[in-house]
C-alpha cells in the first residue's frame, strides 16, 4: 500500500524583523525543561504561557491575563513572557531600563521568554508593579512580569560578580537547521562590531566563541544578537559571556579564524562570499526549498553606520549522499567542507542494554535526518555509531537528543571522530537482533528529496503526531499496542478529521511527560498493522507534534 505523508509543511516565512515567524506558537511554549543558566528552583519560567497545574495553583491568573506576583516573593530577577518572535535582548532592555539599572538579560526565544537581572529588589518591583497596572510593550508588543523564585541569573563567567562580563562571547545556536561555519557567524556579527576571532566547537549541540577587541564591543553585539534568528525561524541565537577571555586560534577554516592573522592557512574561498548583516537566503542543502530571509535593514539601529555591507554567502548544494555523488560532488564542496568539515557518523551512549537496538535508534535518529547504518560497539557496552546522511543531519540529531532519557537512561550524543560507520564484530543483541544494520534504502527514511519538505524538525515533546495509520485505527487499539510492547500509554487521543477520500488515519497522542513520548515513538515508530482485506500492512508513523497539549 502507498504510503501517505500527512504532515504540514515545514516551518520558515519571515526574517530578522518583527514579523518573522518561528517554528513554534504561543501555546507551545509550555510545559518544558529549564534552559541552560535557570535555577532548578524557577519552574515558572519553563511554564510558559500555558503553565502546570502546580504553577496555576502558585500565581492567580485574573481576567486580563496579568498573574499576581505577591505569590511570589519579590526578587532582583524578573520573568517576562509574551514576547514577539523577533525580540532581541536590545528591545528589551530599551523598554526596561527606565525601571533601573540591568544586569544580565536570558532570552529563551522557543518560549517567547526572558528572565532579566536588575541591579535591585526595588527596581523589578517598579517593573513588575507597573506591568500589573498598565500594558508595558516590548518591541511594540504587551509583555507580562513577575518575579522569578530565583535570586540570580547563572552565568558562565565570574559567579562572585553580578556585573562581570567578557570581550569574549559564548554563542548557542538553537534549531540548527542549516550549516554554521565561521563565514556565517563573521557575516552575522562584524558589521555590529569588529570581530577579532571566532572558534566553533559541537560537543553538546553547535556552539561558538566569538572575540572583539573589547568589552563594550561585545556587549553591543550581545544586545544586538541575543534572541535573534540567523535564518527564518531557526539558527537561533542564545548568547552569554565566555569564560575564556581569549581565544587561541592555528587554523583558519569553516571551524575557525583568526581575522587579525591573515598569514595563517586558509582554505579556498568560495566565488560571490560578500558581507552582509543577516543572510539573505537559506543555502541549499538538498533538504527542500530555498525560503528567502528579509535583510537587516539599511537604517537599523543595531548596525554599524560607518560600514558599507555588500552582498551575501553563496552555499554550493550538497548533493544527497550516495555512491554516485561523491565524486560529482567533491570538487563543487571542496570549498565549503574545507579542512574544519565535521563527520556525518554520530556516537550515542547511555543506550539500555536489553531495549535499545538498531531499528529502535532508527526510529528516534530518522526525525532529524535520513539514518545509513547503526552499529553497537562490542567494545563499548551502551554505545553505537549512526551514519547519517550528511554532517547537518547529525547537528540537529545532537541539538535535540542529546541528554534526553530512554528507559530511563540518559543519551549522550556528540559528532563522531568516525567518517563512516563499517560492519566489523557483528554481534548479537540481548533481544537477538544484529548489532549492525543498514537503512540506506529503507523507504522509512523521511529525508528524501520528494518528502523532505514536509518535514518539521521538532525537539522531544510529549505529544505525539501519528500519521499513516489504518481508517479503523481505534484508540483501544493503540492502547492496546502500548501494553503490548510495553510502553507507557498516551493519556489523550484525538484523530483529525479526513477527507472523504483519505485511505489512511492521522492524529495527537498526548503522553503524561516527554520521556514517556520519547519511549512509545523509540518503539512503536514504523510499526507495522494489518487489517482484514488488506494485503499489505500499513507502517504506523510517529514524530513529535508541534503542539504542547491537547
Amino acid at each position: 500500500m502507498e504510503e501517505r505523508e500527512d504532515r504540514g509543511g515545514g516551518g520558515g516565512g519571515g526574517g530578522y524583523h518583527r514579523a518573522a515567524k518561528r517554528l513554534r506558537t504561543e501555546e507551545e511554549a509550555g510545559g518544558e525543561e529549564l534552559e541552560d543558566g535557570e535555577q532548578d528552583s524557577a519552574g515558572e519560567e519553563a511554564a510558559g504561557s500555558g503553565g502546570t497545574e502546580s504553577r496555576s495553583r502558585r500565581i492567580r491568573g485574573t481576567k486580563d491575563g496579568v498573574e499576581d506576583s505577591h505569590c511570589i516573593p519579590p526578587s532582583p530577577v524578573v520573568h517576562v513572557r509574551g514576547l514577539c518572535d523577533a525580540v532581541v535582548e536590545a528591545d528589551l532592555v530599551e523598554a526596561l531600563d527606565k525601571f533601573g539599572n540591568i544586569c544580565y538579560v536570558m532570552m529563551m526565544p522557543f518560549k517567547r521568554q526572558a528572565l532579566v537581572e536588575f541591579e535591585t529588589v526595588d527596581s523589578a518591583e517598579r517593573c513588575v508593579s507597573c506591568g500589573g497596572r498598565e500594558a508595558v510593550c516590548v518591541a511594540e508588543q504587551q509583555a507580562f512580569f513577575n518575579f522569578s523564585t530565583s535570586q540570580r541569573i547563572t552565568r558562565p563567567t565570574n559567579a562572585d560578580d553580578p556585573t562581570s562580563g567578557n570581550k569574549v562571547l559564548l554563542l548557542s545556536i538553537q534549531n540548527p537547521l542549516y550549516p554554521i561555519t565561521t563565514d556565517v557567524l563573521y557575516t552575522v556579527c562584524n558589521p555590529i562590531v569588529n570581530v577579532q576571532r571566532i572558534v566553533i566547537f559541537k560537543r553538546n549541540g553547535i556552539q561558538a566563541m566569538v572575540e572583539y577587541p573589547d568589552l563594550e564591543d561585545a556587549q553591543k553585539a550581545k544586545l544586538a544578537l541575543n534572541g535573534a534568528d540567523i535564518y527564518a525561524g531557526c539558527c537561533t541565537l542564545k548568547i552569554e559571556y565566555a569564560r575564556p577571555n581569549r581565544l587561541n586560534v592555528v587554523r583558519n577554516d569553516n571551524s575557525s579564524w583568526d581575522y587579525t592573522k591573515p598569514f595563517l592557512l586558509q582554505r579556498e574561498r568560495g566565488k560571490g562570499r560578500q558581507r552582509q548583516a543577516i543572510l539573505g537566503e537559506h543555502p541549499s542543502n538538498g533538504y527542500g526549498s530555498h525560503c528567502p530571509l528579509l535583510p537587516l535593514p539599511g537604517n537599523c539601529r543595531y548596525r554599524r553606520s560607518s560600514e558599507e555591507v555588500q552582498d551575501m554567502i553563496s552555499y554550493p548544494l550538497l548533493l544527497p549522499k550516495t555512491s554516485h555523488s561523491y565524486s560529482s560532488s567533491s570538487s563543487s564542496s571542496s570549498s565549503f567542507l574545507g579542512h574544519g568539515a565535521s563527520s556525518s557518523v554520530a556516537m550515542v551512549s547511555g543506550l539500555h542494554p536489553d531495549k535499545m537496538n538498531c531499528s529502535c535508534i532508527f526510529n528516534l535518529f530518522c526525525l532529524y535526518g535520513n539514518v545509513e547504518k547503526v552499529k553497537f560497539m562490542k567494545s563499548v557496552a551502551g554505545t553505537a555509531l549512526v551514519e547519517m546522511g550528511d554532517e547537518y543531519a547529525v547537528d540537529r540529531a545532537v541539538t535535540h537528543l542529546n541528554s534526553i532519557k530512554v528507559f530511563g537512561k540518559k543519551l549522550n550524543v556528540c559528532v563522531s571522530k568516525q567518517q563512516a560507520v563499517i560492519p566489523s564484530q557483528v554481534f548479537e543483541l540481548a533481544d537477538g537482533s544484529s548489532s549492525y544494520q543498514d537503512f540506506s534504502l529503507s523507504r522509512n527514511n523521511r529525508f528524501s528529496s520528494a518528502q523532505s519538505s514536509r518535514n518539521i524538525i521538532q525537539p522531544p515533546s510529549a505529544v505525539l503526531h501519528f500519521y499513516n495509520a489504518p481508517p479503523t485505527l481505534s484508540q483501544h487499539q493503540l492502547h492496546k499496542l502500548c501494553t503490548e510492547y510495553n510502553v507507557p500509554a498516551f493519556t489523550k487521543f484525538k484523530v483529525f478529521d479526513a477527507k472523504s477520500s483519505s485511505k489512511t488515519l492521522s492524529g495527537l497522542l498526548e503522553f503524561d511527560s516527554k520521556t514517556d513520548a520519547v519511549e512509545a515513538l523509540t518503539v512503536l515508530n514504523h510499526h507495522q498493522i494489518r487489517i482484514p482485506n488488506s494485503s499489505n500492512p500499513f507502517t504506523l508513523k510517529l514524530c513529535f507534534s508541534t503542539s504542547s497539549h491537547l
